[in-house]
């Protein structure tokens, strides 16, 4: 496949199962623009990593990882059906992961989706238990409430997180004039404009941050990328009812797309099916996945750029997760460690530095009791 690397911009046309409540967006919206160092190919040998018990109930939405020492996972604990529990916040010191205390936050209730982080800044966004949007400062040992533009105003709400190769941070989300996008540097935060078609009446469901500097946003309305000067816009992927997990950015006529569909009725608790789309420069196109029933949750580059990892969730063996591989210009199989309990993955990062990956998620299919956290890496 011939790759036009982004140089001016883009050419072309500018449920009932509750399985993962925040997956068109909790998932792979924390990308951030690492260190241009490519991991090794080939099959990733994962394995189960304990993990602190929480408020059962238990899942983790987002995960980020500075290097093989540091590493954060986000999500929530103690939820009841589809009423939220609290935010839960974990962090790896290269040895164990352990939970963090998160009371002097004072959230009331909600929930954290997504996390980015370097070794110079990690941020965490959420939302708490009266709808709230709350951006979180890692300050070394815990979390700290930060202030951003449009904090406790009507409307604003946040979704994604993304650092660039300048530590400077970036957050998906909207406001009540309808912007979806949040510049945060030395100079305080900034409101982009809105996109201009104004496709979206809610948040995108992420960001991603591309090696070329780059902003795109994302959910199933709308896929567009900022340039730091104006917005290029494509066709909304089609689908039924798609939810959008994650985007990829190879090339103008490379682009990869991960979520699930979960079609028109059907019986309750149907699950839904896997998507994966591919733009090759002028049009949408639905890839084949090596299993349907189940969720695309999350992709991850190779460290250059190209495409590396997709994180899944296989309807038909739900005792280990289902990533796919990239290999030999095609998406493969490869198998996660077999569990006693199911496996549902919500999020993939990649190591810097490492080589390796972090998978974060539940061990159950609905957000209810006993479910508690599940890490693989």
């Amino acid at each position: 496949m011939r790759r036009r690397r982004f140089i001016s911009g883009l050419l072309g046309a500018g449920a009932a199962m509750s399985l993962a409540p925040e997956s068109s967006g909790a998932t792979t919206s924390g990308a951030t623009a690492a260190p241009a160092v490519a991991r090794p190919p080939g099959p990733h040998d994962w394995r189960t990593v304990p993990a602190p018990a929480c408020a059962t109930a238990a899942q983790l939405l987002g995960v980020a990882a500075a290097g093989p020492d540091l590493a954060w996972a986000v999500g929530e604990e103690g939820r009841n059906g589809s009423t939220r529990g609290k935010p839960l916040a974990l962090v790896w010191d290269g040895g164990a992961w352990t939970r963090l205390d998160l009371t002097h936050l004072g959230f009331s209730g909600g929930y954290l989706r997504a996390v980015a982080g370097s070794n110079g800044a990690a941020w965490a966004v959420g939302t708490d238990g009266g709808g709230v949007a709350r951006l979180l400062h890692w300050d070394g040992t815990t979390w700290q409430e930060a202030d951003f533009a449009g904090r406790l105003a009507y409307g604003t709400t946040l979704t994604g997180v993304a650092l660039d190769a300048d530590d400077r941070v970036w957050l998906s989300g909207r406001n009540s004039d309808g912007c979806v996008l949040l510049r945060g540097d030395t100079d305080g935060w900034l409101w982009l404009p809105p996109p201009p078609s104004g496709s979206t009446t809610a948040a995108p469901a992420g960001l991603r941050v591309t090696r070329d500097g780059g902003v795109w946003a994302y959910d199933s309305t709308l896929v567009a990328r900022w340039d730091h000067e104006e917005w290029t816009e494509l066709p909304a992927p089609a689908g039924l009812r798609p939810y959008v997990t994650g985007l990829l950015p190879v090339a103008e006529d490379d682009i990869w797309l991960t979520g699930y569909d979960y079609g028109v009725g059907g019986p309750p608790g149907k699950p839904p099916s896997a998507m994966l789309k591919h733009w090759d420069g002028a049009a949408w196109a639905s890839v084949s996945t090596p299993f349907t029933p189940g969720m695309l949750t999350g992709i991850v580059d190779d460290g250059l750029g190209g495409p590396d990892r997709i994180a899944g969730w296989d309807f038909w063996d739900q005792t280990r997760s289902h990533h796919l591989r990239w290999e030999a210009g095609a998406w493969v199989s490869e198998r996660g460690p077999l569990s006693t309990t199911p496996v549902l993955v919500n999020a993939l990062a990649p190591v810097p530095g490492a080589g390796g990956y972090w998978a974060v998620g539940t061990n159950s299919s609905y957000p209810s009791p006993p479910a508690q956290v599940y890490i693989e890496q």
